[in-house]
């Protein structure tokens, strides 16, 4: 090899390793669009991007409230002592703790809106590109809970409706419940003898959701793994037609202990539906000097009975992940 050529091929050197890293880029970039979109390449940029890791039930990367909750069965969970403050006309805030075995196991973030004061939205980013923060800013909003369940690629997957478009599937079989909001009338409805076509027809926003949690006639409709621990949001309605909103600040709850506890609460609940759990479960709100901001962190669910604890790909999670669906309440 001639000096010449031994000195060309090392100018060059440094040129072929950047192309090369280059292409090694777009090409994980491709495969993480062909796998999920830009909600991928956003989880992954974002600290959203988690994995199924297989755990033990007493393994100290779980909760206190979680390893207790898998440990013992016959634990029943009651309501703390509470008080609703007025931060608003027709806008109230509480915080419900939730007690086990004499100690503080999880704790509810509350609100209740009067519809006849407020309006309620349902909104998406299937990009998966807005957080909690981003949402309350780009709709100055009241409040920002997460809303129904989402595909990999973040768009909706129950249907919904959007300031009045339909999204989400066109064939669905739903018999739990759904959100609905218009100018006439903003309640939960039971899709248990309703076609949720009905139910979203001639709405402004609204969403298809499982399960549900609390019915009117006091039957139970949640027949999910007990094991399955997650942050948990809801929303229900009152006897007086208020609409009421709750997230979890641990994840004690499995849905069949969430929605017994629902039912013996003193929240007055006539309906309540399930929203998505999960580090996604998050809930916002801004008004008249009152701030609050509750993340979701925590997620365990089963595969072939083993347990598997949703966990960071890449170093810590981010505090607040993106939210794909979210339901929204805004000053008339």
């Amino acid at each position: 090899m001639t000096r010449w050529y031994r000195s060309s091929f090392a100018r060059r050197l440094p040129v072929r390793i950047v192309a090369a890293l280059l292409l090694l880029a777009v090409l994980a970039l491709g495969g993480l669009y062909a796998y999920g979109g830009m909600k991928t390449i956003n989880s992954v940029f974002r600290g959203n991007s988690s994995v199924w890791v297989s755990i033990a039930a007493d393994d100290p990367r779980l909760s206190a409230s979680m390893r207790l909750a898998l440990r013992d069965r016959t634990v029943v969970a009651t309501a703390g002592a509470f008080a609703w403050q007025p931060i608003a006309e027709g806008f109230d805030v509480a915080e419900l703790a939730v007690v086990a075995n004499g100690v503080e196991v999880d704790r509810i973030a509350l609100a209740r809106v009067d519809p006849d004061r407020f309006r309620f939205v349902v909104r998406t980013a299937s990009a998966g590109n807005r957080t909690l923060d981003d949402w309350m800013a780009a709709l100055g909003a009241a409040l920002v809970i997460n809303g129904s369940y989402f595909e990999r690629s973040g768009a909706p997957a129950t249907p919904l409706v959007s300031a009045g478009v339909r999204l989400g599937p066109r064939h669905y079989v739903a018999n739990h419940g759904a959100f609905v909001a218009s100018a006439r009338a903003v309640a939960v409805r039971d899709l248990g003898a309703n076609d949720w076509h009905v139910a979203l027809r001639a709405v402004d926003d609204a969403m298809v959701s499982f399960p549900l949690l609390v019915t009117a006639d006091g039957s139970k409709r949640v027949a999910a793994d007990p094991r399955w621990l997650a942050n948990r949001s809801f929303v229900g309605q009152d006897g007086a037609g208020r609409i009421v909103f709750g997230t979890t600040t641990d994840a004690f709850f499995s849905l069949d202990r969430l929605a017994d506890f629902l039912r013996t609460s003193r929240l007055d609940l006539t309906l309540a539906l399930n929203l998505d759990g999960g580090p996604v479960a998050s809930q916002g709100i801004a008004l008249n000097g009152f701030r609050r901001s509750t993340c979701g962190q925590w997620e365990l669910a089963t595969v072939r009975d083993q347990l598997k604890l949703l966990t960071p790909l890449f170093g810590a999670r981010a505090r607040c992940w993106a939210m794909p669906i979210v339901l929204a309440v805004l000053p008339k």
